[in-house]
Order: structure tokens, then sequence, then C-alpha cells
């Protein structure tokens, strides 16, 4: 039997997709590097690399593996993920639209800092600028 390739991002299963990108929150947040994380559990950085992407899924023993390196229950990589839980008609929008974000560096950096933001006001004015460069966007699709 032949092992069957990896499914590109767009195809892979939106849970594999919100374990990976909690997967790479965590271990930025701890400051390791996918090589530093990879060798930990015994692997290739370009395995680490598909994990995050959701590329390829990450099996129940890594999972446990990770979660031990990286200091955190393995349920912290299914919080929220009821939240971002598709309608019945199968849309995942809110959970792919996070994990596009959360894969992009300027998204880390920016998951990173906004909490940090203190006064509830300035992050909602943060809030709206963003959502005005978006609107101003050529081919911006009003929500």
């Amino acid at each position: 039997m032949t092992e069957k390739p990896a499914l590109p991002t767009d195809l892979a299963h939106p849970v594999d997709l919100y374990v990976g990108a909690r997967l790479r929150i965590r271990r930025k947040v701890l400051g390791l590097s996918q090589t530093q994380l990879a060798d930990a559990l015994g692997i290739t950085f370009q395995q680490v690399q598909k994990y995050e992407r959701g590329a390829n899924r990450i099996s129940a023993s890594k999972l446990y593996e990770a979660a031990r390196l990286l200091e955190s229950p393995v349920s912290y990589f299914f919080e929220g993920l009821d939240e971002t839980a598709g309608s019945d008609n199968g849309d995942d929008g809110f959970a792919q639209r996070m994990t596009q974000f959360i894969a992009t560096p300027e998204g880390l950096e920016l998951a990173a800092l906004f909490p940090r933001l203190n006064d509830r006001r300035l992050r909602r004015r943060v809030v709206e600028l963003v959502k005005a460069m978006v609107d101003d966007e050529p081919g911006a699709a009003a929500d």
C-alpha cells in the first residue's frame, strides 16, 4: 500500500489547520524555531512546517509530545475550536480566516501585540483602522 501525498492546504481538514496554527502560535510564543521543535520531537523541520500548515495531520502521540515540550496541555491545541466551527452547511469561514491570519508573520505579530494594548478604546481604534484599510482596498467586498 502506498502512502497518500499530503493534501494542499486548501483541501486540509479545518481541524488540522486549526491545530497546526495553534502549534505555530505556541512555538512562537516560546521563541522556538521550527528546527528546535523538530529536533526535540525527533522529526524534520519540514514535518513541523507541514503540521503547522495543516498539510499533514499530527498524530496523537506527536501532539502529546509537542504539548509536553511546549509546556501546554493537549487541550490547548483545540481551545476555541468549537467557536470556530462553521454552520450546518459546512462553512468554516471563521476558522479558515483565523488560520490564514496566523499563518502570516504579520498576523502572528499582531496577535501577540494586540492583547498588550490595555486601553479598550485604543484597541477599537486599531480595529477601525484596519477595517478602513480593507474597505479602501481595490475589489474589497462589503460584509
